[in-house]
């Protein structure tokens, strides 16, 4: 029976990746190439000279920096704030904590498209519209992380914190030293969902920023890719660039995705 699974899971792979290698081999292409067959796709000849026009000549590798700069920022400060949220909401006590966490939970079912407006409303009446801040501050809220960090969180025994008081231990020292630590793989698999969906977030970007030089990637690519509409190559070297960071981010952090994915299915 186990040859059944891998034959689907070769051939799931397969139709997966199909697609990334399809993008890679076009990228390398020459423009202008004539294509016939579904071979003359991958035939030679080969050039990298498409992608030293568009490093070159556009702005993407600015929006690379901006996409990381914005994500890395988000993904901190938001499992920071998820943290520090669902610490206090698992294991400290306070008058409405039940209908603090209801709260927190009720936010999971309204859609960001509804608050979008008054976001924008808000953001423009503190001057952060076609700024970094403007970027970041506003999409840091998450519900999903703190009531996924506060599940992990409920997971240790409060045995273990009243020992760490009995110690001399204050709130601050069980956090950092007991709660992080304990609950690392949660944190580091928060954090990378976070990298991503701040990586390809399109919305908030698309409504907050007018200048170029501040876009992000999924605001800059549509950019180009309106410049190029008649050729295969470029918007393929484009899209190539695009994710090189986001795979590369995936290979490196595999292991703790799918660890915290499913510690937290567990624990659902």
């Amino acid at each position: 029976m186990k040859w059944v699974y891998r034959i689907v899971a070769l051939i799931a792979a397969i139709v997966f990746i199909a697609p990334l290698v399809w993008m890679i081999v076009v990228s390398i292409k020459e423009e202008g190439m004539k294509i016939v067959t579904l071979v003359d796709w991958f035939t030679p000849p080969y050039s990298f000279a498409v992608y030293d026009q568009i490093l070159s000549g556009t702005k993407l590798t600015n929006w690379i920096l901006n996409s990381f700069f914005v994500a890395f920022c988000v993904t901190i400060l938001t499992v920071a704030f998820a943290a520090m949220a669902g610490f206090v909401m698992s294991k400290l006590p306070f008058r409405y904590k039940s209908f603090m966490f209801f709260l927190v939970l009720a936010g999971l079912l309204i859609p960001g498209e509804a608050i979008i407006i008054p976001l924008y409303q808000v953001a423009k009446d503190m001057s952060l519209l076609n700024s970094y801040q403007g970027l970041i501050i506003p999409v840091l809220a998450s519900p999903v992380a703190v009531i996924v960090l506060k599940s992990f969180f409920d997971g240790v025994p409060n045995d273990l914190l009243e020992s760490v008081q009995i110690d001399g231990g204050g709130t601050w020292r069980i956090f950092t030293q007991i709660m992080l630590p304990l609950n690392r793989p949660a944190l580091a698999s928060m954090a990378i969902l976070t990298f991503i969906g701040s990586w390809n977030n399109f919305l908030w970007p698309f409504l907050s920023v007018t200048n170029d030089s501040l876009f992000t990637l999924p605001m800059g690519i549509p950019t180009l890719m309106s410049s190029y509409s008649e050729d295969y190559v470029k918007p393929m070297v484009v899209n190539t660039i695009a994710s090189i960071p986001i795979i590369l981010l995936f290979i490196i952090f595999e292991r703790q995705i799918v660890k915290g994915v499913s510690l937290s299915g567990i624990k659902g």
